[in-house]
């Protein structure tokens, strides 16, 4: 029993480790960004609060009878607002001292005097307090799972007129009760609807699993729920690349877990080397990580130098001397990425085959040659698109056959570094000059970007700006209604007979 304990206590950091996978896309939200978020997100409480819909009153005091109906929110003036983190889950949004001014409908039947016309009030010292909770679903998509909201209102005042005043006068405290009453059930129900279903349509908008292009695309399913600490709010992404053609394939994260420590600005995007290399080797699984130079295409200087260099082999296949050459560049492994805090590169080991294609005649091999090189790699951010641009920094091919070969081969190096520097890099950077979304949702992007390099990993610093406001891109997927619930929704009309009344 004792040695079993002790065997669990010895796996235990193992399977913690286990359970715990690496993110290879880190986002922190700082309090500045928050900040940016609560203005846009006031003015989408405001124009929510606006479109409340508040039942008709009705009711009667003796030989008074009353209807209070077609109720509108005319103002808001929400004076005091705050969003603020809470542990572990949670936004918290506090309002207080608001103020929301009315005006509706008012019908009023004495014995037989008749008096319609339209009120003005204001219900003074709103208070609305909400707590929205923050989870994973299980499409890996952060969404609002719970709401809770309390609100209330300290004062309501209403003004009246007409030839009946005198009497409204007296009945003010039956209606300014019930108008407080319905006006105060109706806030929580209202901003629960924009939580719930309108702000939850908005991050549907983040990219979850979509294709980046034609050969890849991306998973950037959260592992876990965010962790919210009273300064900032992590996210926790897979942030892994696959292949089309094998889009369930999994590729282990080893790499370090990107660290993220700054709160200067407004959001940190961090990406580790797990997720470059994820995505250079789904291309290499998709199989295009192939170049192929045939005829024309082959730099004439360089042409030149290979028929010279292989002029012995050329000349013993004599009929194919004038044959085009057909030179195919071949990545033989998955390159590999590496991030130190001088600078980003990527590690490359290829094939490259040498030969002559004489018409109507099987190829005829020149040689196939092993090459090595290191690309650097500047990552930057333009919108909301990751890109990077690879220059090649070291090179060198050498034989697969014989030590004597690669002697040979030395007087190519030049010239073929010289070939991938002005004829591969170009095509190579113009498949990564697209770029990757970074998962924030639509209306929502990136300034003043600064990139900041760490042991393996990097860093995004940035501040935002809402290019669409909430209600733009809420609106645009907003869930269309059925026939039913809209009919349900539309207030009655109400009777303008006092016999109704």
């Amino acid at each position: 029993m004792a040695a079993g304990g002790c065997l669990l206590l010895l796996l235990l950091p193992s399977l913690v480790t286990a359970s715990h996978s690496p993110p290879g896309c880190k986002i922190r939200i700082t309090s500045k960004g928050l900040d940016l978020v609560k203005q846009e997100g006031l003015r989408f409480v405001e124009q929510e609060l606006q479109n409340i819909t508040v039942s008709d009153l009705h009711g009667s005091e003796g030989q008074f009878q009353y209807n209070i109906s077609q109720v509108k929110v005319t103002d808001l003036q929400l004076a005091s607002s705050d969003l603020n983190f809470q542990p572990q889950q949670h936004l918290v949004f506090n309002i207080n001292n608001a103020s929301i001014s009315l005006r509706f409908r008012r019908q009023l039947l004495y014995w037989f005097f008749y008096d319609i016309g339209s009120i003005n009030a204001s219900a003074d010292g709103v208070h609305i307090y909400t707590v929205l909770q923050l989870a994973k679903d299980e499409a890996g998509r952060l969404k609002i799972s719970n709401m809770t909201c309390n609100a209330s209102i300290a004062r309501m005042h209403a003004g009246f007129s007409g030839t009946l005043r005198k009497v409204y006068e007296f009945l003010s405290t039956f209606i300014v009760t019930g108008m407080r009453f319905l006006l105060s059930q109706q806030i929580c129900p209202s901003l629960e609807h924009a939580s719930l279903v309108l702000l939850n349509s908005l991050l549907d908008t983040v990219p979850v699993r979509n294709y980046v292009d034609e050969h890849i695309g991306i998973d950037y399913s959260l592992l876990r729920d965010p962790s919210i600490t009273t300064d900032t709010l992590e996210l926790d992404f897979k942030g892994m690349f696959f292949p089309r053609v094998r889009e369930d394939q999994e590729l282990e994260n080893h790499a370090v877990e990107p660290v993220i420590k700054e709160t200067e600005r407004m959001v940190y995007v961090a990406f580790s080397e797990y997720f470059f290399d994820s995505a250079m080797h789904s291309y290499f699984q998709a199989g295009v990580l192939t170049i192929e130079l045939e005829g024309e295409k082959v730099p004439k200087d360089l042409e030149v130098l290979l028929r010279a260099t292989f002029f012995g082999t050329i000349f013993m296949l004599s009929p194919s001397v004038d044959a085009p050459l057909r030179l195919v560049l071949q990545v033989s492994a998955p390159p590999r990425c590496t991030i130190k805090p001088s600078g980003t590169s990527v590690s490359v080991s290829a094939f490259l085959n040498i030969s002559l294609v004489p018409p109507d005649r099987p190829p005829v091999q020149l040689s196939s040659m092993a090459m090595e090189t290191k690309l650097s790699a500047k990552v930057f951010l333009q919108g909301k698109a990751l890109r990077v641009q690879l220059d090649l920094r070291r090179f060198r091919i050498y034989s697969k056959q014989s030590a004597l070969e690669s002697l040979a081969l030395f007087s190519l190096q030049a010239p073929l570094k010289t070939l991938l520097q002005l004829t591969i890099m170009p095509i190579i950077n113009e498949r990564t000059r697209k770029g990757v979304q970074i998962p924030l949702p639509e209306g929502m992007d990136f300034t003043r970007e600064v990139v900041t390099n760490h042991a393996g990993f990097l860093t995004v610093g940035a501040d935002l700006h809402f290019s669409k406001g909430l209600r733009e891109v809420i609106e645009k997927y907003r869930p269309v209604p059925t026939a039913a619930a809209y009919s349900s929704s539309q207030p009655a009309e109400p009777s303008l007979d006092p016999s109704s009344l």
